[in-house]
């Protein structure tokens, strides 16, 4: 927690407060942003829309397994509550009776998960089926672009406040759920040392304010020009800090919960050992005080004080029943929603009822996520190309049609593997890298206090300093950091997955094949080749420009450097030029405010009604 705290502060709120401003600014999506700031920097914008389509690809398959959790929560008892019995021998299923409900469901039932990512396996029809209706509710929410998704949005943001307030406020109810608050804000200083800590901090400060994504860019693009966009920062910041800190609440609630069930069901079992024991004659000398034949009356706090004076010199069958280290083994990722918190609530009295409200809640916060990552993949495109503007339908639907046929690669028996390795790589260390370029693009290419001149004539005042020394020093230099950490572990001590094995129904680590770490190493550089790449093909084309043998005559008159941002309602005269912005020379520290006195940029379903001869016209440097 302290982790995530300190990163918000120092990153995420100053790169956050840049992104709005920029998009606000500029009035472009991601690509038109970097491109106005520096046609050099437009494969930033393009980078961008790689790493957006990366995470919406694997995002959605989670959206279709909780859809596929929640078509199976309107059933009594929950699928997930007992082990089934094997039709052929008329007992529990091996695979779940050494696992538990909730695993066995999870990694057979819904999964049908191979033991490691080098076997395939064929497709899962159910959940190929729950990818598909993912898919089209994405796109019939999309089709209309931001006015529609916003009026879905109305409810997919409300909504889960309200069901995170009820798991609060019954899983505060529950015993444990103290020791698990405990847990979550005792501070454990020692993680600060793991680089891997440190790199799933920074993608949580990422990942829930869309930094990098080029979605903020878009969104802030639609403010009008003299939105208080530093407001909007720091509110946005602080209600996001409070609804993780809400969310780890209930999390760390079930956690503990789960912990202290999992520890008295450790004690009622080695009291069994101590009933053998002594039936077989044993010395009663470390005998306990407390009832060994009625497990439902000892308390762990008992049980661990009397291991630790006596039982733990009776020998290895006996142990210890640690509450923390329970805790600490916990589950993450996808196994938190689908594993633990399933596990909990089959524990519930109307346990139907809190599962489908749970899976309904994950299905709004992974729909709102979606929106807003889509958002950042459409808004650049049909900002930089006319033609795909001009058919922003057949562009969603495009787009989510390619979507679902890549996703289908993680409905193979093994596509869990493949969700692991695109969350742990393909959308972390690119969005770093992505990250990485967009500060030095303002802070050094651009310049902060050029940047903060423009934010001045935005807001009619002037953000602190403080943000300029961040920008250009803190926030870079942390990040780069960052990056290179990452990196030097990835090379020295290799990428690794987490299986799971069916034989011993067991989870075990597992290192990639080289196939593998080929894909991982081309799904980063895909992402990052467009930076390059927009540099080179821009630095040529300004050599291609200079080698035009220039007219006879006078000519035309050219402006260097001049940018002239166009809105959508603004009328262009044909028989007229545009009076430049600036002289030659040296480059203007003047705002790129939009000319005109009209201070929004229209919706799409606005510039629809605008009629086809209106077409919003884009400069650039």
């Amino acid at each position: 927690m302290l982790l995530y705290v300190f990163l918000l502060l120092i990153v995420g709120v100053p790169l956050f407060f840049m992104e709005l401003a920029a998009g606000q600014n500029i009035r472009q999506g991601s690509i038109g942003v970097w491109k106005h700031i520096s046609p050099k920097l437009v494969g930033i914008g393009y980078s961008s829309c790689v790493v957006c389509f990366y995470v919406a690809l694997y995002y959605n398959v989670i959206i279709a397994w909780s859809i596929f959790y929640l078509g199976n929560s309107f059933q009594y008892p929950l699928p997930w509550e007992q082990c089934p019995i094997d039709a052929g021998t008329n007992e529990t299923v091996k695979e779940c009776a050494s696992s538990s409900p909730t695993q066995y469901f999870w990694f057979r039932k819904a999964l049908n998960i191979t033991n490691s990512i080098e076997e395939s396996g064929e497709f899962n029809p159910i959940m190929t089926g729950c990818l598909l209706a993912a898919w089209a509710i994405v796109s019939l929410a999309m089709i209309k672009g931001i006015k529609s998704s916003a009026r879905v949005m109305y409810f997919s943001s409300v909504f889960p406040y309200v069901v995170l307030f009820i798991f609060l406020i019954r899983g505060m109810l529950l015993d444990g759920a103290i020791d698990g608050i405990t847990y979550m804000f005792y501070p454990k200083l020692e993680i600060w040392g793991n680089v891997q800590v440190w790199r799933q901090a920074a993608t949580q400060v990422f990942f829930a304010l869309g930094l990098g994504y080029g979605s903020v860019i878009a969104y802030s693009s639609y403010n009008p020009v003299h939105n208080n966009c530093h407001r909007d920062a720091l509110m946005v910041s602080g209600i996001n800090f409070m609804t993780s800190v809400l969310a780890s609440l209930v999390v760390f609630v079930v956690l503990g919960f789960r912990a202290k069930n999992i520890a008295l069901r450790c004690v009622a079992e080695n009291l069994g050992v101590l009933n053998l024991m002594s039936s077989n004659g044993s010395s009663h000398r470390w005998w306990p005080s407390f009832n060994v034949t009625d497990p439902s009356s000892v308390s762990l706090s008992e049980y661990r004080q009397w291991y630790h004076e006596l039982g733990s010199t009776l020998g290895p069958q006996l142990t210890d029943c640690n509450l923390e280290e329970e805790m600490n083994k916990g589950v993450e990722g996808t196994g938190l929603a689908f594993i633990a918190f399933t596990e909990v609530m089959a524990l519930f009295p109307a346990s139907p009822f809190w599962s489908t409200l749970f899976f309904l809640m994950l299905l709004n916060l992974g729909l709102s996520t979606m929106f807003g990552t889509m958002q950042g993949i459409l808004t650049p495109l049909m900002d930089n190309f006319k033609l795909l503007g001009r058919h922003r339908t057949l562009l969603t639907v495009f787009s989510c049609a390619l979507g679902f046929i890549i996703g289908l690669l993680f409905t193979q028996r093994s596509g869990n593997y493949f969700v692991m390795m695109f969350d742990d790589y393909s959308a972390t260390l690119p969005l770093v890298i992505v990250v990485i370029f967009e500060t030095i693009s303002v802070a050094w290419v651009y310049g902060t206090d050029r940047f903060l001149d423009d934010i001045e004539l935005m807001l009619k005042w002037r953000p602190p300093v403080v943000y300029k020394y961040l920008w250009k020093y803190v926030c870079l230099l942390a990040m780069v950091g960052l990056l290179a950490a990452s990196l030097l572990r990835m090379v020295f001590k290799g990428p690794t997955y987490t299986a799971w094995n069916q034989t011993a129904a067991s989870e075990m680590t597992l290192a990639y094949p080289g196939w593998a770490l080929a894909m991982i190493v081309i799904l980063i550089v895909f992402a990052s080749l467009p930076v390059p790449i927009g540099y080179i093909h821009s630095v040529l084309k300004s050599r291609s420009a200079l080698d035009i043998p220039p007219q006879e005559g006078p000519g035309p008159e050219v402006h260097r450097e001049l940018y002239t941002k166009c809105n959508s309602t603004d009328q262009l005269d044909s028989n007229s030029h545009p009076a430049p912005c600036e002289e030659d020379g040296v480059r203007p520290r003047t705002s790129f405010l939009p000319v005109g006195n009209e201070q929004y940029r229209l919706l799409p379903q606005q510039e629809e009604e605008e009629g086809e001869e209106e077409e919003e016209e884009d400069t650039g440097v």
